[in-house]
């Protein structure tokens, strides 16, 4: 009888054993009144990407098998999903926060792990990338709890219980204005109230067009924020339109200049290529004064001081160094290795006047730019402004909380339009621990320094 138990995630209580007319033994299911009522819930139902909530189930058996699942509808279409194997408590109950996942997706106490395990479901297309586009709607992830431990089959496997919880990056009152002033093309996000709030200028990498969610979350959290496009083939190629320190410069004015920003409180935010942009305008231009930086994954190498186009010519004199996998993916960490001797290559980070908080991870050549950078600013005095965060196991896409890892995507190139598979590296379960920490900890930095005891903390808000 326990061997059907485990084997079907039956309770003992809910079968009747039989014996069939050849000797072979069956099992029926007593469909009881309890089993027939589980519950589940998801509270909060509605929050931020980057809020926790806690899954729970009750109304089950003693010691019941149970699978819960996690799926997602992407906007492009595709199904991602994750799953955790439970065994219910004394009193018939699974609480996801608090009880041991014995296997699926995850495993161990996870209170976030059907989230930031999501992976494609089987049969999928590859190099997929879970990503936010329209900021004004949800993620809606549907979570469901199955009899037994299952790691297949959940379209056709009927639930005993289902709920919806809708993951925002933009919270009530945030408002969503485009740009276009000057030239500039981006987009503010506002946070409810008239402030005035601290801003931020939020850029990606080389993959280049406008990504917004970043921005959102950071608006939700009490900062004026404009997510800045910078990198398309098109601005590249084209000699009337290239972006430089003008263009950053006049992006930084438009938002510095917002009647609901404190004009002496303007940070800036740089994933990949953007640290090499944020850090040499803040040591090179005149005009822009960030009141503090952040910067993930990226390096001080090829600092930029005229065309962004001029840099990527850069890269490609090193293009030689580019690297590919077994499954030729892409790996571009040696382009900007050896750290060169030649301070001319470098943004001069011993100039830096502002703090700058700086996270190394896999992914470029990070944690030896990181180093290159402490001993430069320990030499011209200036270290006391540095901050650094190691995450060895984390991969180069560092992404809000509880988003799924992504250790290789299709990646379509600014600088030639051209589009490969690039292998960004790390663990799962170390990247998601370091995007968890990482993200709190930046909210910390930002908040020490663009609020202060004359200004409303974001929590105040």
């Amino acid at each position: 009888m326990e061997y059907f138990r485990r084997r079907l995630g039956y309770n003992v209580h809910e079968v009747t054993c039989f014996m069939c007319i050849d000797g072979s033994f069956g099992i029926t299911r007593n469909m009881s009144e309890k089993n027939m009522s589980a519950m589940l819930s998801v509270s909060p139902s509605r929050g931020l990407v980057d809020e926790k909530f806690r899954v729970v189930v009750q109304n089950l058996f003693h010691g019941q098998d149970v699978t819960l699942h996690s799926l997602l509808r992407s906007e492009d279409d595709d199904l991602w999903q994750a799953f955790g194997h439970y065994v219910s408590d004394d009193e018939g109950t699974v609480k996801v926060a608090e009880h041991v996942c014995v296997g699926g997706s995850y495993q161990g106490m996870e209170p976030m792990g059907l989230l930031w395990s999501m992976k494609p479901v089987p049969g999928s297309r590859t190099g997929l990338r879970l990503r936010k586009k329209d900021l004004s709607t949800p993620m809606l992830v549907h979570i469901s709890v199955y009899c037994g431990h299952i790691s297949q089959g959940f379209r056709e496997t009927k639930a005993l219980a289902c709920a919806v919880a809708e993951r925002w990056y933009m919270a009530p009152g945030v408002r969503r204005v485009e740009v276009t002033e000057g030239g500039v093309r981006g987009t503010l996000f506002l946070p409810p109230g008239s402030g005035p709030f601290p801003g931020i200028l939020d850029m990606w990498g080389g993959g280049g067009g406008l990504v917004e969610y970043r921005a959102a979350l950071l608006a939700s959290h009490g900062y004026v924020s404009m997510a800045l496009e910078y990198m398309s083939p098109k601005a590249l190629s084209d000699p009337s339109r290239q972006v430089g320190k003008q263009y950053f410069e006049a992006a930084f004015t438009i938002l510095k200049e917002h009647p609901q920003v404190c004009s002496d409180r303007v940070a800036m935010f740089g994933l990949c290529f953007g640290t090499s942009v944020v850090l040499s305008m803040a040591v090179y231009s005149s005009v822009i004064q960030p009141r503090c930086l952040v910067c993930l994954s990226g390096s001080h190498v090829q600092p930029l001081r005229g065309s962004v186009a001029d840099v990527f010519k850069d890269f490609e004199k090193d293009s030689h160094k580019t690297r590919y996998d077994e499954e030729h993916r892409v790996i571009w960490r040696d382009l900007l290795l050896p750290i060169p001797s030649d301070p001319s290559k470098k943004v001069a980070v011993g100039q830096l006047q502002c703090p700058l908080h700086l996270l190394k991870m896999i992914g470029c050549p990070v944690a030896e730019s990181a180093e290159d950078m402490e001993k430069m600013m320990e030499e011209a005095g200036n270290s006391h402004l540095l901050t650094i965060l190691s995450y060895p196991g984390a991969g180069h896409l560092i992404e809000p909380p509880y988003t799924p890892h992504i250790a290789s995507s299709n990646f379509m190139v600014a600088a030639s339009g051209g589009k490969v598979v690039a292998l960004w590296g790390g663990e799962v379960r170390a990247h998601s621990s370091a995007q968890e920490d990482s993200w709190h900890r930046i909210l910390a930095f930002l908040e020490q320094h663009l609020y202060g005891p004359d200004l409303k903390t974001p929590g105040d808000l």
